[in-house]
């Protein structure tokens, strides 16, 4: 059986495992980023190096995106050199990025012009679960399309979700998140209540897992945090927790800009986007308050 040629562009914390998870006898991977240290480590492994974007679109009839934002994905969408100037008609792009819904609809009908088929297939779980095989994909976009890509997604995804029509999935993702990122302020909140209150968290986390309301994954983060919060400095705490402040607070954007262009409005998110980074930098909650 001949190995059929697969693309990855972005090969970040999750893009990394879930592109090495297809280098395999059915698929022979051809990667792009940045980080050359980063695709030197996947060609050890046995995928093959592109030198751009375009080297990418010519070779593979499948390319997975996994980059930060709308502005990152259109940088390899468009232009002389990128994947839809240089693509063969039929392509599947899967946007697996975290963006904002208008774009990623917009994207697609300019693919479809260009006679290619984007589809958005973002994913939750994290690193540890890409590298597992894990993840959940939401899927927006045609049935017969999705069927193409289901052998490439497997690699990765414990499960699959067909949200509905394109936009379906990225609007399942930003819904998802929102309610992600609301448990973390919460769960970082109520457990400073308990300690104040001279409550051990562990019973917190005791009946809240009994219960349902807490998940050993917001958990492990509050915990984590709490702990490195007791022995980091503040230039600590944001050298290893910044990172991740930001991108809750881009993506609490995208929940944003995508409830302006439905006419909606929600003020939760709108406080979540303020608060998400002290949050992840454990301001105001486990580090003690200076006099």
């Amino acid at each position: 059986m001949t190995a059929q040629n697969v693309g990855f562009i972005g090969l970040g914390d999750i893009g990394k495992p879930m592109a090495t998870r297809l280098i395999s006898e059915a698929f022979k991977l051809h990667v792009y980023d940045l980080l050359q240290p980063v695709v030197d480590e996947l060609v050890e492994q046995g995928a093959e190096a592109c030198q751009s974007v375009a080297e990418v679109a010519a070779q593979c009839m499948h390319i997975g995106i996994c980059v930060r934002d709308d502005r990152q994905v259109e940088a390899l969408l468009y232009g002389a050199e990128g994947i839809l100037a240089n693509a063969a008609n039929g392509t599947v792009i899967a946007v697996h990025s975290t963006v904002t819904q208008s774009k990623l609809l917009q994207w697609a009908e300019d693919a479809h012009h260009s006679g290619l088929y984007l589809l958005d297939a973002p994913i939750t779980g994290g690193a540890r679960r890409a590298a597992d095989g894990t993840l959940c994909y939401m899927v927006g976009g045609d049935e017969a399309v999705i069927d193409r890509c289901r052998s490439i997604f497997a690699t990765s995804a414990e499960k699959v979700v067909h949200a509905g029509d394109l936009g379906a999935g990225i609007a399942l993702k930003l819904c998802n998140n929102f309610i992600q990122y609301a448990e973390f302020v919460a769960m970082a909140e109520a457990t400073r209540l308990a300690e104040a209150s001279g409550l051990s968290v562990d019973v917190l986390r005791e009946v809240g897992l009994s219960n349902g309301v807490i998940n050993e994954q917001m958990h492990l983060f509050v915990s984590g945090r709490n702990n490195l919060a007791l022995s980091c400095s503040e230039e600590q705490m944001a050298d290893i927790f910044g990172p991740l402040g930001a991108l809750g607070q881009k993506d609490l954007q995208c929940v944003l800009d995508s409830a302006g262009d439905h006419g909606i409005a929600l003020p939760t998110a709108e406080f979540l986007r303020e608060r998400i980074v002290d949050v992840f930098l454990a301001r105001d909650e486990s580090r003690p308050a200076v006099k």
